[in-house]
């Protein structure tokens, strides 16, 4: 049985791609079938023919290894760099459910572990328009429980915790947190881990640096972090 993990982040920019990228090598290089997802991808190039390359997609499978399809890992790809709800709007293609649900669904029956990455934080608009998606109702449909990836700096107190707070309140488990930028000896980034755990009553996972190859997570504890797909 497939078994499967969501990477939320406390707002874009926080370095979720390349936290998730050292999450699905890690998988990887311990003998694990990992596989990646992402429901819309904004901000993409175009190849010479024209066609969107899913970047963040693309940079997972090449840092971790993964021998995935490109073409497997996100079924809505927006060139505008904006939220998917307003790229959509923009390029047309809106975001449906029950497409995401089947991409998400068909990888559970080729790989033992799945990865999947949100877009910007856990208040992100996937869809509007023609009828009201939010990251939340993702994760929420697909049963995902969630890491939330953050930045070590100034700051990160508050959106660790409102973030928490906010996916408590929507009832979505959340596994722990991972510090990303993080200089260790810096004396308010190392306070900052203790007031998240304090606050949150979350356990900071991992704490990852600029530069970083490997995740530094035991890959049995990583891979306990994962639920049975329902």
């Amino acid at each position: 049985m497939a078994e499967a993990l969501f990477i939320t982040g406390t707002g874009t920019d926080t370095g979720k791609t390349f936290v998730t990228g050292l999450i699905v090598k890690k998988l990887k290089e311990s003998g694990r079938n990992a596989a990646y997802y992402k429901a819309a991808m904004s901000g993409n190039e175009r190849a010479a023919d024209g066609s969107l390359i899913p970047g963040d997609a693309r940079y997972v499978k090449e840092v971790s290894g993964i021998s995935q399809p490109l073409d497997t890992m996100c079924p809505y790809i927006y060139e505008t760099a904006v939220s998917p709800h307003l790229a959509s709007r923009l390029e047309g293609h809106p975001v449906q459910i029950d497409v995401v649900e089947r991409g998400f669904k068909k990888l559970c029956t080729q790989y033992d572990f799945i990865t999947m990455e949100g877009s910007g934080g856990i208040l992100c608009p996937v869809c509007f328009d023609e009828g009201e998606l939010w990251l939340e109702d993702v994760i929420q449909k697909l049963s995902l429980s969630c890491l939330i990836v953050a930045d070590a700096g100034l700051g990160t107190i508050n959106s660790v915790v409102l973030t928490a707070e906010y996916m408590r309140a929507r009832h979505i488990p959340v596994k722990g947190i991972i510090l990303n930028h993080f200089h260790p000896g810096d004396v308010m980034e190392e306070d900052n881990l203790l007031m998240c755990e304090h606050r949150t009553g979350l356990r900071v996972l991992a704490c990852i640096q600029d530069g970083d190859t490997k995740l530094s997570m035991d890959a049995d504890a990583l891979a306990a972090l994962y639920d049975p797909v329902i």
